[in-house]
């Protein structure tokens, strides 16, 4: 087999199947019969010519299953020709900062399937070995193709640290919301999710959905009220990238709760700053790590143009009054 059948976007609103070559697996990767896909926000932003980081002619999909037909004997997954896996999209450098402590997905050289190169919405497709995982016998393709926003759903749970017994108001019923309040419940804790459009709404609570909201029909901050006694969401996911939602989530979250942000917004948002005080915490109250404190610091020294700095610099701020007067102290 020479040439295979792939689907290509040739510029927005351009898609086609096209006859692309064979792949041909280079030193540690793996060949792929694919046998499912998914058509994620990203691929329809990407059709819509509204996704930014596209460039053109780009093959779509990220969203992979398959059947492996070749594949290096010494990968680290001890996957097998024959098995059925599935396909982790993002390409990590594996040498910068974030890859060095785990946070590959905050790889300073993030290549994701579909946008920065050529997706697997083929008949077949290479990837590295080390980035396959293998799916139990019984799962059904379609659902291995989920694998990939279920693992976006619960990082956005995780990194929220919800808990058994919490509330979590989750703003988008689309694939990621959906997953997220079942994987929310899966976990002991009270799914409330949000939408406009009662179809959505109306399959979430199908599925099982302990409460949702339709914020176009009723105020979504009294019905949380309403549900949480008055305490509000300990957590809130925002899902959708609308810049009202976004906004939103300041109205939504507990006082000391979470909030998480999936949804990739098409603008910035602005969000009113008195919320934040000089003694609010990174960790306790923002919930931010080592990592998410490096990129501020960054961003920081970019925008003031201040020297870097030091590691023990950097490891003494711990609320946003430590960074202000840091950063003053450089200034001055």
């Amino acid at each position: 087999m020479s040439e295979i059948n792939a689907i290509r976007f040739a510029e927005p609103w351009q898609v086609s199947c096209v006859k692309i070559p064979m792949p041909e697996p280079k030193p540690g990767e793996a060949l792929i019969k694919i046998m499912a896909a998914g058509i994620c926000g990203s691929d329809i932003g990407a059709f819509r010519g509204t996704n930014g980081l596209v460039s053109y002619p780009r093959v779509i999909g990220h969203e992979l299953a398959g059947v492996v037909v070749s594949i290096p004997e010494n990968n680290k997954n001890g996957i097998k020709v024959g098995d059925r896996v599935v396909v982790d999209p993002y390409l990590y450098c594996g040498h910068c900062y974030p890859c060095s402590i785990g946070r590959t997905n905050c790889c300073t050289d993030l290549k994701v399937l579909g946008v920065h190169v050529d997706g697997g919405m083929a008949e077949y497709y290479c990837h590295p070995a080390d980035m396959l995982i293998k799916i139990p016998e019984g799962m059904s393709w379609e659902q291995a193709a989920m694998a990939e926003p279920l693992t976006i759903s619960l990082h956005g749970i995780h990194r929220g640290g919800l808990q058994a017994g919490e509330y979590c108001a989750i703003i988008g019923a689309g694939p990621i919301g959906l997953v997220a309040g079942m994987v929310a419940q899966a976990y002991g804790a009270h799914a409330i999710l949000l939408d406009l459009v009662q179809e959505r709404l109306d399959f979430a609570k199908s599925l099982g959905i302990e409460y949702v909201i339709n914020s176009g029909k009723e105020d979504p901050v009294e019905r949380i009220k309403e549900i949480t006694g008055g305490e509000m969401a300990h957590q809130v996911m925002e899902c959708s990238g609308a810049n009202p939602a976004i906004r939103s989530t300041l109205d939504l979250v507990s006082h000391a709760g979470r909030i998480t942000f999936t949804g990739w917004p098409k603008k910035e948002t602005s969000l009113p700053t008195d919320t934040i005080t000089m003694d609010t915490s990174f960790e306790d109250d923002l919930n931010a790590d080592s990592v998410d404190i490096v990129d501020l610091s960054m961003a920081l020294e970019e925008e003031f143009g201040i020297e870097e700095l030091g590691e023990a610099e950097a490891t003494s701020i711990t609320t946003v009054g430590d960074l202000v007067r840091l950063i003053q102290s450089k200034i001055d």
